[in-house]
């Protein structure tokens, strides 16, 4: 976490904060609260956390910083805040060392937690920002905005090439195309799934253009991490929230945000570690997995193999 951290004073009322940090960095987070127009309650080392929140009568927001702290402590705290924040209005900030995702982000997104992975001070700035300010005096969240709508226009895309291609293949001579509704969902396919090593193949042919290109130009989180999804579900394979992060190949509070975003939607799911009840695992939902399956499928009925698979968007054509 950068040293700076200046956060625009926007908030109208007085937000009540209490902030879980190491104590080199109480005095950051402390100047950046207060910066915001929020109150300070108070300041609590990771290691104080249950005692203060047995004290803690209301709050608005709770801070956790965990950079440079034991993976293992910050999901006992991470846990125990959630647990606090469940039955009420208080909000969660965290920032997290990449080496605790796995075991205190699936326990912080199911309590809605904004979670920043080795943040910019404007990317800390912005999440505070947005958490202290009351929801109808907020500003205008262009970058939140274009997310959801990607997300949306993901959801529909993917949903409409099944049911093109399914149309396509079930009748070659009508080539009148059914344009879904905005909210269309495409039904079970009743297809089989495709063999992983098609996925793995496409995921492959999209890291290819890295190597020639600025990943920024193809940036596309949410497709990077349905994939990545899709292939584990056919490997039955188990995947990490870090492990998802990198599939993304964008930095890491960018792919937290995306994550929180699909899991909101609907399309991913958490799914307990039998083997470790500290861990949890991302997973497509049944939703999700039916629309790959429905895509993949269409694709493959129209006769499209991987000879016609498009280098640029990624994308079978």
């Amino acid at each position: 976490m950068n040293d700076a951290m200046p956060v625009a004073g926007l908030a109208t009322d007085a937000a009540r904060v209490f902030i879980v940090a190491p104590a080199a960095a109480q005095k950051r987070h402390d100047a950046a609260v207060t910066a915001s127009g929020a109150r300070v309650l108070g300041i609590v080392a990771p290691d104080g956390v249950d005692a203060a929140l047995d004290s803690l009568i209301a709050a608005d927001l709770i801070v956790i910083d965990g950079t440079g702290v034991d993976p293992d402590r910050i999901a006992a705290n991470a846990e125990r805040i959630a647990d606090w924040t469940r039955d009420g209005d208080c909000g969660i900030v965290a920032l997290l060392d990449v080496q605790a995702l796995d075991l205190a982000a699936p326990l912080l997104m199911d309590a809605g937690a904004t979670l920043l992975c080795d943040p910019s001070a404007a990317d800390y700035a912005a999440a505070l920002v947005r958490a202290v300010t009351p929801p109808g005096a907020r500003l205008h969240d262009a970058t939140r905005e274009r997310e959801a709508e990607r997300l949306r226009l993901l959801n529909e895309e993917v949903a409409r090439l099944a049911a093109v291609l399914s149309d396509f293949a079930a009748d070659p001579v009508r080539r009148e195309l059914r344009e879904p509704g905005r909210g269309y969902r495409s039904e079970p396919s009743g297809e089989p799934d495709p063999a992983p090593r098609i996925v793995r193949a496409v995921i492959r042919a999209r890291r290819l253009r890295d190597q020639h290109f600025t990943p920024e130009l193809f940036a596309d989180p949410a497709w990077d991490m349905l994939l990545d999804l899709y292939a584990a579900r056919l490997e039955r394979n188990r995947v990490s929230v870090s492990s998802l992060c990198i599939a993304a190949s964008v930095p890491p509070t960018t792919a937290l945000r995306w994550i929180g975003t699909m899991h909101d939607a609907g399309l991913f799911e958490r799914e307990a570690d039998p083997g470790d009840r500290r861990r949890a695992h991302i997973t497509l939902s049944t939703r999700a997995a039916e629309a790959m399956r429905g895509y993949f499928a269409a694709a493959a009925r129209l006769g499209m193999t991987l000879r016609r698979f498009n280098f640029v968007t990624g994308f079978l054509t």
